[in-house]
C-alpha cells in the first residue's frame, strides 16, 4: 500500500524515533483497523505511541490520537476495560492541549459512550454521547458526518432503553445527513439503515425492517471486506426479522453465515458471537429443538460470562433463555 512505501521511504531517511514515522504506523493501523485485521492494527499503532512518546511532550495532541486508536482496536477486540483506560488517556491529555470545543474532545467523549454502550450502561453512555453532540454543533457546520454518528449513537441508547420513537427519529437525522454529506455506499450510510432497521423490528413492522436492512447489507457488501464483523451483524440482524416472521429454515441460514464471519473476524470470546449463538437458539427453540437450543444457549452465557459486565442486560437474557431451557428438556 501507499502507506507501506511511505514507511519504507522513511525509515531510510529519517531517525527511529522521528515523529513522521509514527504517523506512518498510525496510518497503517487505521487501514487495518478498518479491514478487521485487529492484531495488525494494535501493533501498529502501538509503535506510534512508542515513537510519540520518546520524541513529543507528554501533552501533545498527537499522543491523544494514538491513545484513541489503540482504545479503538481494543473496543472493536471487545476488550472494554483496556478500550476505557485507552480512551480516559485521550481525553486527558485533549483536556490540557486543547480548546474546551474542540472536536476530538467531542470525539473522546463519543468514544467513552461507546464503550459503557458495550458494557450495558446505557444511561451513562447517554450522557457521553450527548456532551459529544453538544461540542460537535458548536464547531461543526450542520451537515458534518460526524454530527449524523452522535445522532446513531444516540438513537441505539434509546433503542436499548425501549424508546422507538425517539430512536427513530434521531437515525433520521443521522440519515439525512449522511446522504447529503457521503457518497450513496458509504459504510456509514449502511450503519443508519442497519439502525432504522432495528427499530422497525421491535416495532413489529416486519416489510419494514427487513427492507432496510437490505440496503444496509447491499453497501456493506459493496464497501468492506467479505468477512468484516458489520457484514456479520447485517446477517445477524437480517435473521432474526425472518424468526420474527416464523420463516425459521432462513432465519438459520442468515445467523450462521453471521457466525461464519464472526468465528473468522473476531477473537473467540467477543461477545457478538455470543449473541449468534443465543439467536441460533432462539430459531432452534423455535423449531423445537430443544437440545440443540440449550447447547447454542450455552455456549452464548459461557462467552458472555467471559466477555461481558456480570449485570450486562444482554448477557442476563442469555441466562434467562438457558436457564428456561434447562426446564423444557
Amino acid at each position: 500500500s501507499y502507506y507501506e512505501k511511505s514507511l519504507v521511504i522513511r525509515q531510510q531517511s529519517l531517525p527511529s524515533n522521528h515523529p513522521d514515522l509514527s504517523s506512518s504506523y498510525n496510518n497503517i493501523g487505521l487501514v487495518y483497523d478498518c479491514m478487521g485485521n485487529y492484531p495488525k492494527a494494535l501493533l501498529c499503532h502501538e509503535e506510534a505511541l512508542a515513537i510519540q512518546r520518546q520524541s513529543l511532550p507528554s501533552t501533545h495532541p498527537d499522543l491523544g490520537s494514538s491513545y484513541k486508536n489503540i482504545g479503538n482496536v481494543y473496543r472493536h477486540m471487545g476488550d472494554y476495560s483496556k478500550a476505557l483506560s485507552s480512551y480516559e488517556e485521550a481525553l486527558t491529555i485533549q483536556q490540557q492541549s486543547l480548546p474546551f470545543n474542540h472536536p476530538h474532545l467531542g470525539g473522546s467523549y463519543n468514544n467513552i459512550g461507546l464503550v459503557y454502550r458495550n458494557m450495558g450502561d446505557y444511561p451513562k453512555a447517554l450522557s457521553y454521547y450527548e456532551k459529544a453532540l453538544a461540542i460537535k454543533k458548536q464547531s461543526l457546520p450542520s451537515n458534518h458526518p460526524d454530527l449524523a454518528n452522535s445522532h446513531n449513537n444516540i438513537g441505539v441508547m434509546y433503542y436499548n432503553m425501549g424508546d422507538y420513537p425517539i430512536a427513530l427519529s434521531s437515525h433520521e437525522k443521522a440519515l439525512a445527513i449522511q446522504q447529503q454529506s457521503l457518497p450513496s455506499n458509504h459504510p456509514h450510510l449502511g450503519r443508519s439503515y442497519n439502525n432504522i432497521g432495528n427499530v422497525y423490528h421491535d416495532m413489529g413492522d416486519y416489510p419494514k425492517a427487513l427492507s432496510y436492512h437490505e440496503k444496509a447489507i447491499t453497501i456493506r457488501q459493496e464497501s468492506l471486506p467479505p468477512n468484516h464483523p458489520h457484514l456479520g451483524s447485517s446477517y445477524d440482524n437480517i435473521g432474526n426479522v425472518y424468526n420474527s416472521m416464523g420463516d425459521y429454515p432462513k432465519a438459520l441460514s442468515y445467523h450462521e453465515k453471521a457466525l461464519d464471519i464472526q468465528q473468522q473476524s473476531l477473537p473467540s470470546n467477543h461477545s457478538d458471537l455470543a449473541m449468534s449463538y443465543n439467536n441460533i437458539g432462539l430459531v432452534y427453540e423455535n423449531m423445537g429443538n430443544y437440545s440443540k437450543a440449550h447447547s447454542f444457549y450455552r455456549r452464548a452465557v459461557q462467552i458472555g460470562q467471559q466477555s461481558l459486565p456480570i449485570n450486562h442486560p444482554n448477557l442476563q437474557q442469555w441466562r434467562k433463555n438457558f436457564e428456561d431451557m434447562k426446564k423444557k428438556l
